[in-house]
């Protein structure tokens, strides 16, 4: 039976060196990378990467039983419990990505959107089928859940943003929203941010350091997946294949969102002319393909020496 990285054990607390936390500073780096992007699921970075069902575990490991020890100021213990290097290790090259690359990605989005979006299309292709081999076996009735999650993410990627506030429990409320995108597969926070109408205006408040900002969302966002993530692994405990089956059609669907030809309104188009930047789109579309297939190969190769 194929054994699915987000049924598979995660590592012991503790157990790591530092060269392994660097690894998966590393692999933050590139989760911040696509959380960045409207579009692109940092979840879907994780999943490939295979630290989901740790990273979902680490979240869960602060519950209500680490509140208790904190309340009794029972600190040495609730360290212990907590699973914080891995979220620390992870959540420094999260943060890392964001910082350094919020300006060159909302450059390349405003003056050369074909190559960007060309590269993201690639990517999330990629992750599709990446995660469609976690499946058991793709049986008819899968294949209407994962049609469903496609054709509901299409449409959803083709709403216009709305003009919303921007007052702190709204702010905070967008946090809350978007880090449950986050987390899933196939979902992007950033992209629900568009929906919101806050995408620009939070990354502008991270460009320029606007650290009240930062803080009322980040704030939301540590509400948002400590709630969420309880409820997304009993899904998985309950429905795994089904829950697979969606989240490929999430992928999949949204690809509607980061087709790199668009008119003026955002509607896609074709091509304009194959020429020198339609060549340099499908190559960039290949590089993503092949930057994700690289690192599913890569990681299942660790898988199996690990469990060898």
């Amino acid at each position: 039976m194929k054994k699915s990285p987000i049924l598979a054990l995660s590592a012991k607390k503790g157990s790591r060196s530092v060269k392994e936390y660097g690894i998966i500073s590393a692999k933050g780096f590139c989760m911040g990378a696509a959380d960045v992007v409207p579009g692109v699921s940092g979840g879907t970075m994780a999943f490939i990467l295979g630290i989901y069902r740790e990273l979902l575990d680490s979240i869960r490991s602060f519950d209500a039983a680490l509140l208790g020890l904190l309340f009794k100021r029972q600190f040495k213990e609730a360290l212990q419990r907590a699973r914080w290097e891995f979220l620390l290790a992870l959540g420094i090259g999260i943060a890392a990505a964001i910082l350094t690359l919020a300006k060159g990605i909302s450059w390349m989005l405003v003056n050369q959107p074909v190559l960007i979006w060309s590269f993201f299309f690639g990517l999330v292709l990629s992750s599709a089928y990446t995660v469609s081999r976690h499946l058991e076996k793709m049986t008819p009735a899968l294949l209407l859940y994962l049609a469903g999650g496609g054709v509901f993410t299409f449409f959803l990627v083709g709403m216009v943003p709305a003009q919303t506030p921007e007052t702190w429990w709204f702010l905070f409320a967008c946090g809350a929203i978007a880090i449950c995108a986050m987390i899933l597969p196939g979902i992007s926070g950033s992209f629900i941010l568009v929906l919101l109408g806050k995408y620009e205006f939070i990354l502008n408040a991270v460009n320029q350091r606007d650290i009240l900002v930062i803080l009322i969302v980040g704030a939301g966002a540590a509400v948002g997946i400590v709630t969420f993530v309880r409820v997304l692994s009993w899904l998985f405990s309950r429905w795994h294949d089904i829950i697979i089956a969606v989240l490929t059609g999430f992928m999949l669907g949204s690809l509607r969102r980061v087709w790199p030809w668009k008119d003026g309104d955002a509607s896609n188009l074709l091509p304009a002319s194959f020429e020198g930047e339609f060549f340099a789109a499908i190559g960039l579309m290949l590089l993503g393909v092949a930057l994700v297939l690289a690192l599913t190969w890569a990681e299942g190769r660790k898988n199996k020496a690990d469990f060898s």
